[in-house]
């Protein structure tokens, strides 16, 4: 299966010596959720805006569907719907003018049919009379994403789609990107809420100082670098851990009053049959034990950290 977005050594440097995408290398694949992480100031954006066109890499190719986005513009941009941070509409006009407005740009001949689909998909139908400058920022969130999907694309970008915005919209965001993906539509995420990226992607990118220091599968990555813990509820407190149990790398929580073990679950043997029989001949009672996994924002704040 052909790459929907292929990304060749892109680099992007500013007039003043910024370089904000360092030799970015990335296969979109079609109908996928990929999730792109990354601090503040990453070049999440960035390579976004480079792979629309609406900055310009320094050096590098970018194709869309097979088509350089450079030489072939105008379709390759006919392919993308985009979903900025930034809410930019005509105060003044109404929700469904606005939808409507946005599929004619593409040169879409009109279908009122679908504008009524991608309202009610993200409860918008009632306000489709009512007035952007009327609305509040989550429901003008929504008009940013019905714009963007109004001349039915195959790739959508959402960039940043539910910063500052109800839990609710949120839920609504999930649903829609899984059903847009059943539909086909490759849909590239950024993010800072971890577990949106854990909830609905495919897989995973990671960006730092315009670096993509890791791309996985999610349920890999998870798999691979995903610390398991067991949790052991003490009868009694524990001061300090006995010399004979140094080798598994405890740690004392709870004012003495639990005690974490951390296993890698790939591994044949986890040590935990060793810890329990140690823990037994050390006389060190427990009247609770649970096991926790590492979550994704675990994994990403671990990858940032080593590669700083």
């Amino acid at each position: 299966m052909h790459p929907i977005i292929q990304i060749t050594d892109v680099n992007k440097v500013y007039a003043s010596g910024f370089k904000a995408l360092d030799n970015i290398n990335l296969a979109i694949k079609p109908a996928e959720v990929f999730a792109l992480l990354g601090p503040n100031g990453a070049g999440k954006t960035t390579l976004i805006s480079a792979i629309c066109g609406i900055v310009n890499a320094t050096s590098g190719q970018i194709t869309v569907a097979g088509k350089d986005i450079v030489y072939d513009y105008r379709h390759t941009r006919r392919l993308i719907g985009l979903v900025p941070q930034e809410l930019t509409t005509d105060a003044f006009e109404t929700v469904w003018t606005t939808v409507s407005f946005s599929r004619g740009l593409f040169g879409k001949k009109p279908n009122p049919a679908f504008i009524e689909k991608t309202l009610r998909s993200l409860s918008l139908w009632d306000k489709k009379d009512s007035k952007m400058i009327e609305l509040s920022g989550g429901m003008k969130r929504r008009v940013m994403i019905a714009k963007a999907l109004s001349h039915e694309p195959a790739i959508l970008f959402l960039d940043e789609p539910t910063a500052g915005v109800d839990v609710e919209l949120r839920k609504d965001m999930w649903e829609l990107v899984r059903q847009l993906r059943n539909d086909g539509v490759t849909i590239i995420l950024t993010t800072h809420y971890i577990e949106e990226a854990e909830e609905i992607a495919d897989r995973i990118g990671v960006i730092k100082n315009g670096q993509l220091i890791l791309v996985e599968d999610k349920v890999a990555l998870m798999n691979q670098l995903g610390k398991k813990q067991l949790i052991l509820d003490l009868k009694d407190p524990l001061t300090d851990i006995p010399s004979d149990l140094a080798d598994f790398n405890l740690q004392i929580q709870n004012e003495g009053m639990q005690l974490i073990y951390s296993y890698d679950t790939t591994k044949e043997h986890t040590g935990i049959s060793a810890l329990l029989q140690h823990l037994s001949a050390a006389s060190i009672g427990f009247k609770d034990i649970k096991t926790d996994q590492s979550s994704l924002e675990d994994i990403f704040v671990s990858l940032v950290k080593e590669s700083t």
